[in-house]
C-alpha cells in the first residue's frame, strides 16, 4: 500500500523533529498519515489481509507514541526515565527509527514487579524500557486501526470510546428486558500468562501479512524477564502490564470467545442470551436456564483448546430472575461480582425492582487499605502534599465507583480516609497531638473531596 496524500507534511515534520522542534500538535498530523485509510480499508472489507504496513511506523508516528507515555512512569531495566529520554527526544526518535528499518531493533528485558491485589496476594506487572514502550505504542496503533473494525459490540475494554461503565450499562439494559435470568460469571485463569503465542501470531495473520509487523510483534512477545536477580524466558504468554498486551488479548479472545458465541453458540440457544466482556472479565447473561447450563459445559472445552483455563471456583452460574411486582418477604436476592461491583436486585421506593451495583466489599477493603498504608509512609510529609495526595486517590475512586445507587460505599471510604489521616497525623509528634478540634479545623483549611455520584449507569438515582 502506497502512503497516504500527506506525505509532504510528514516530510516536513520529520525535518522538524530532527531539529528537536516538532509540536505536538504537528506530530500528530504525520502521524495520522496512512492510518485514517487502513481503517476505511478494514472496514470495507472484513476479509482483507493487509501486506505492507510497516511504512506507517514514521519517526511521527514515534513522537505520538512517546507523547502517550506517562511521565511518571516506572523505568525499565536500563534505569532510563521518560524525562531523561524526552531530553534528546528528536535525535532518540530518529534513531530508534533507523533501528526498526534496519531491522537491529531489539526488546530489553522486561522488569517485574509485583503490585499488592489485596488478601496478601501480588499481581506481576512488567515494566518495559521506555524505547520498547514507544515501539509497543506505536505497533498497537497500526494494529488497533486494523482490529477494530472486527473488534464486536460485546467487548468493551481497552478499546477507544469505551470502558467498564459501558460494559455495566449493557448489562443493565439486558438484565432489566429479562435477558438475564440466569448469569454465567467467568474468571479465567492467569489468562495473560497463558496466551498461546503460536496460535495469536496465528489470528494476526487473519489481518496482517506484513512480515516486518508480524516480527516487531514477535519480539515484543519472545523477551525475558528479570524478577530482582532471577532471569527467565517464558514461552508462553505476553506480559502483563505492557502497552501491546492489553490489544493482543483482545484479539486472542476476540478469536476464541466473542466470534464463537456470536456465530455459533447464539444461533443454537432457544432463549435470548448476551456476552459482554471486559478485557479478560466476562459475563454471559441467559434468559433460560437450560441454555445457561449447556454453554457452561463447553465453555471450558472452548477455553482449553486454546490454552485457556476457566477458575473452578470464581466460574459459577447465577440464578438472577428479577423478583416479581409486588413480592413481599424477601430479604436477600441472588448477587455476582462483575468490573469491582456487587450486582443484585434492590427494591426501589415505589415498590417495584430494578438493578443495583455496590463496590465489591474486596476492592472497598483494598481501596481502604491503601489509603491507610498512604497516611502512613506520607505522615512526615507537609500537610499541603499528603492533601493533595489523598484528594487525587478519592477522586480517582469516585469517577470509578461513584455510580448511582452506590453512595453508601463511597461515603464509607471517605469517613475511614478521614480517620486514618487523623490516626497519622497525630502520630506525627509525641509533643504536639492532632486533637480532633485541631482535624477539624485543619479540615478547613484542606477540604477532603465529599464522595459524590460521577456517573447514571440508569435514569435516575435510587
Amino acid at each position: 500500500m502506497a502512503p497516504g496524500p500527506g506525505g509532504a507534511k510528514a516530510a516536513r515534520v520529520e525535518v522538524e523533529l530532527r531539529e528537536g522542534n516538532a509540536s505536538a500538535a504537528q506530530t500528530a498530523e504525520v502521524a495520522s498519515t496512512g492510518l485514517p485509510e487502513v481503517r476505511e480499508l478494514a472496514r470495507q472489507n472484513p476479509k482483507l489481509r493487509f501486506k505492507a504496513l510497516a511504512h506507517l511506523l514514521t519517526v511521527g508516528l514515534l513522537g505520538v507514541a512517546f507523547g502517550k507515555l506517562r511521565r511518571d512512569a516506572a523505568v525499565g531495566v536500563d534505569g532510563v526515565s521518560v524525562e531523561q529520554y524526552e531530553g534528546g527526544v528528536a535525535q532518540n526518535l530518529r534513531d530508534l527509527h533507523e533501528k526498526l528499518k534496519a531491522g537491529r531493533w531489539r526488546h530489553q528485558p522486561i522488569r517485574r514487579v509485583h503490585i499488592p491485589k489485596g488478601e496478601g496476594k501480588t499481581r506481576p506487572i512488567g515494566v518495559s524500557c521506555v524505547e520498547d514502550k514507544v515501539v509497543q505504542q506505536a505497533l498497537r496503533s497500526v494494529l488497533e486501526g486494523i482490529w477494530e473494525q472486527d473488534f464486536l459490540d460485546c467487548s468493551y475494554g481497552f478499546r477507544p470510546g469505551r470502558g467498564a461503565h459501558d460494559a455495566l450499562r449493557a448489562f443493565d439494559r439486558m438484565a432489566t428486558s429479562g435477558g438475564a435470568n440466569w448469569v454465567l460469571e467467568a474468571d479465567i485463569q492467569a489468562f495473560f500468562d497463558s496466551i498461546d503465542r503460536k496460535l495469536l501470531m496465528e489470528m494476526l495473520r487473519r489481518r496482517v501479512e506484513d512480515g516486518r509487523i508480524l516480527r516487531l510483534v514477535g519480539k515484543c512477545l519472545h523477551v525475558g524477564v528479570l524478577d530482582g536477580e532471577q532471569y527467565t524466558e517464558p514461552d508462553e504468554g505476553t506480559v502483563q502490564g505492557s502497552v501491546i498486551s492489553p490489544l493482543l488479548g483482545n484479539i486472542y479472545l476476540h478469536c476464541v470467545l466473542d466470534e464463537w458465541f456470536a456465530k455459533e453458540v447464539r444461533p443454537r440457544l432457544r432463549g435470548r442470551a448476551q456476552l459482554v466482556r471486559y478485557a479478560d472479565d466476562f459475563i454471559i447473561g441467559f434468559e433460560r436456564q437450560d441454555d445457561a447450563e449447556c454453554v457452561m459445559r463447553v465453555l471450558g472445552q472452548r477455553m482449553g483448546r486454546f490454552g485457556l483455563r476457566l477458575h473452578p471456583d470464581k466460574t459459577r452460574l447465577v440464578p438472577f430472575v428479577r423478583p416479581k411486582l409486588g413480592t413481599k418477604n424477601v430479604t436477600k436476592t441472588a448477587t455476582f461480582d462483575f468490573l469491582g461491583f456487587t450486582v443484585y436486585w434492590l427494591r426501589n421506593k415505589r415498590g417495584g425492582w430494578r438493578l443495583n451495583m455496590k463496590t465489591r466489599r474486596a476492592r472497598l477493603r483494598r481501596a481502604v487499605q491503601a489509603i491507610q498504608d498512604f497516611c502512613r509512609r506520607q505522615r512526615h510529609r507537609s500537610v499541603e502534599e499528603q492533601h493533595k495526595g489523598l484528594c487525587r486517590r478519592l477522586q480517582g475512586h469516585y469517577n470509578y465507583f461513584g455510580v448511582n445507587g452506590n453512595f453508601a460505599a463511597l461515603a464509607v471510604l471517605a469517613q475511614l480516609t478521614r480517620a486514618a489521616w487523623h490516626k497519622w497525623l497525630n502520630r506525627r509528634s509525641q509533643r504536639s497531638r492532632m486533637t480532633w478540634e485541631r482535624f477539624e479545623e485543619l479540615l478547613l483549611r484542606f477540604p477532603l473531596p465529599p464522595p459524590a455520584i460521577r456517573v447514571q449507569l440508569w435514569g435516575g438515582a435510587i
